[in-house]
């Protein structure tokens, strides 16, 4: 029986054998956006009619954040490309789209202070990625534009002129 040395730890001795490559299960990303949107269906309709709060024009906190969820899907739904950098740009874009129109719904309907200053945050921070990705798609940068949770823009800038 040979010794085992205690100068180099035997983790360190094994030598993997380099012919052999990690085994990566092959999820298409429409079954993770299926099962993801299966998730938050669950999840609101688990939460119950009781916490969803109604706001102007009788929509609601649940009917809100569902339809922001449904919209974010659909236009992730995309045909790939072959360019990696177009496709990620192209999906992702919506999907930051649907986390400001999720932190909408925190503001409207939201109470806790703590949470809805996370969603200001993640309006702006958002804003400013989406149009990073739209220049890397060639877009051009779009116009300033008014914050999406001002009440009434263009009633505001009617109200300046005047």
């Amino acid at each position: 029986m040979k010794p085992i040395s205690l100068a180099r730890p035997l983790a360190l001795s094994i030598q993997p054998q380099l012919n052999m490559t990690p085994v990566r299960p092959y999820v298409p990303l429409r079954l993770l956006l299926a099962l993801a949107s299966g998730l938050v269906a669950l999840a609101f309709a688990g939460s119950g009619a009781a916490h969803d709060r109604h706001g102007p024009g009788g929509g609601g906190f649940q009917t809100t954040m569902g339809e922001a969820v449904a919209r974010m899907h659909a236009a992730m739904d995309l045909p790939f490309s072959g360019d990696p950098d177009r496709d990620f740009a192209r999906m992702m874009i919506p999907h930051h789209q649907g986390a400001i129109d999720m932190a909408i719904a925190e503001l409207r309907y939201g109470n806790d202070e703590r949470l809805r200053r996370l969603a200001q945050e993640i309006i702006v921070d958002q804003q400013q990625e989406i149009a990073v990705m739209r220049l890397a798609l060639g877009e051009v940068a779009p116009a300033a534009v008014p914050s999406p949770t001002q009440a009434d823009p263009a009633g505001a800038a009617a109200a300046q002129e005047e």
